[in-house]
């Protein structure tokens, strides 16, 4: 299979603009692009910490024909909530804009955020926004160009790019600072993560229903928390490198299927960076896509509203100018 650009008839004035955050590649010069001798200091912390949780998630596998059946269903209803934390919150709501959630909502995303221990939201919609705007180069906290281990997980593993410091400090981060949820999380990040990410899905279990602390221990938060960083890392790594690209055939974000899967909707990457104000991150709506599903039944209960939306007529106009098709 070759791919190679469409060619139709469509005006340039029927293609509108793809970013209304200021976040998306082609807004500003590109930052310099990797190379080889742009050495940064290895953080070993995070090396031997992700060793050892990793380690101790290979054992986890082991407890699970010990472990009772709610404690499994447990921890994946835990896995589904911590992934809402940032898809739909993080990611969709405070990186992007690309919805407005009532307090109530905010205040059960920011919980469910802290489960996920990927930072706290402003530092992670922060770093989200750099990646939008210099997307594959060294402004770019996981750039897939240094390789799938790099964009996965060994971005953490070393420093910042002195590129991703100094192009995070010139964007516009006042709407986050603006939103007291956001503050409050960021104030008490480190309380509340070892809470709603360790305390409450080891405890639930244990208390409820008998199961023993080592066995919620290992399956509802250490097991489900690397699967939870795995999935959201694999949108970094898979998806930047694996699968066809419809929209913008000139970046790397690919549209992967497994990665939609793990990542309850966010494989549909080559849209998502195409058209990153939508908030469904995907052409299709809610179709195999559970955090468009979540927001809608938001938007239904009335806590979430003013979602934006690509149109039909611009996804094709833009599919038919930059995308992609197999011959």
């Amino acid at each position: 299979m070759v791919a190679v650009r469409r060619q139709c008839a469509v005006p340039e004035e029927d293609v509108l603009s793809t970013d209304r955050e200021g976040n998306c590649e082609e807004t500003e010069p590109k930052a310099t692009n990797y190379k080889g001798n742009d050495v940064q200091g290895i953080v070993w912390r995070n090396v031997i910490l992700m060793i050892l949780l990793h380690a101790a998630s290979v054992y986890s596998l082991f407890l699970i024909p010990v472990a009772r059946p709610l404690t499994l269903a447990w921890s994946y209803v835990y896995f589904l909530i911590t992934a809402l934390g940032v898809t739909a919150g993080a990611h969709r709501l405070w990186s992007h804009r690309s919805y407005k959630a009532k307090l109530p909502l905010r205040v059960f995303l920011v919980a469910a955020n802290c489960m996920a221990f990927q930072n706290d939201i402003f530092e992670w919609s922060r770093d989200h926004r750099v990646h939008h705007k210099y997307s594959e180069t060294n402004a770019d906290p996981h750039n897939a160009r240094r390789g799938f281990f790099f964009a996965h997980i060994g971005w953490l593993f070393v420093r910042k790019h002195r590129d991703v410091i100094e192009k995070g400090k010139r964007l516009d981060t006042s709407d986050l600072l603006a939103d007291p949820v956001v503050v409050f999380q960021r104030r008490y990040y480190k309380t509340l993560v070892l809470v709603m990410c360790f305390l409450v899905p080891t405890l639930v279990p244990w208390y409820l229903w008998g199961e023993s602390l080592w066995n919620s221990y290992f399956l509802a938060s250490i097991l489900r928390y690397t699967v939870s960083l795995n999935v959201t890392w694999l949108v970094n790594s898979a998806a930047h490198m694996y699968g066809n690209r419809p929209y913008d055939i000139n970046i790397n974000p690919r549209e992967n299927s497994f990665v939609t899967f793990g990542a309850i909707g966010e494989g549909f990457h080559n849209f998502h960076h195409t058209f990153p104000f939508d908030y469904s991150a995907s052409e299709f709506g809610f179709r195999y896509n559970p955090t468009t599903c979540f927001i809608n039944l938001m938007c239904w209960l009335g806590l979430a509203s003013d979602c934006k939306k690509a149109s039909a007529e611009m996804v094709q106009a833009r599919k038919c100018r930059t995308g992609e098709e197999t011959s």
